[in-house]
């Protein structure tokens, strides 16, 4: 009896295997948004931070020691700075769901992780924060 043939996504016994995916994170971006549906939000804005999480293959970039084979992550923040400090939007669901978007254009990503946190939202209580996470891939 042969033993089942292997290929770069299957395990020799046939399995899928997950695709290299490593994860690149910048954590704790702070920009002044206008964000939110109250009018004040909108007037006065407030700051918002965000988290990203990228998925990719670095080994590419690790090959050739080139910032062309990987993520320019200080580009990709200004990006998102221009997402934050630009257009406002009701909700921290379609903030989230653009600075994933943005995220998604890098050829070398494959999947994100956005955090939006808005520390200061208009909420009648004691709190220490109020955040959405999301995730979107390429698929």
């Amino acid at each position: 009896m042969s033993s089942p043939s292997s290929s770069p996504l299957t395990s020799p016994v046939g399995t899928t295997r997950r695709p290299v995916a490593d994860r690149l994170a910048v954590r704790g971006l702070r920009f002044r948004g206008h964000h939110g549906v109250l009018d004040h939000e909108k007037r006065d804005g407030q700051d918002f931070l965000v988290d990203l999480v990228l998925l990719l293959d670095t080994r590419p970039a690790a090959q050739t020691d080139d910032l062309q084979d990987t993520v320019d992550y200080g580009s990709l923040v200004e990006q998102v700075r221009a997402v934050v400090e630009g257009d406002p939007v009701d909700l921290i669901e379609t903030l989230a769901q653009r600075i994933a978007d943005v995220c998604l254009t890098k050829p070398a990503v494959v999947e994100v992780e956005v955090t939006v946190h808005k520390p200061h939202a208009p909420i009648q209580a004691t709190f220490e924060d109020v955040a959405l996470t999301i995730n979107r891939s390429l698929e």
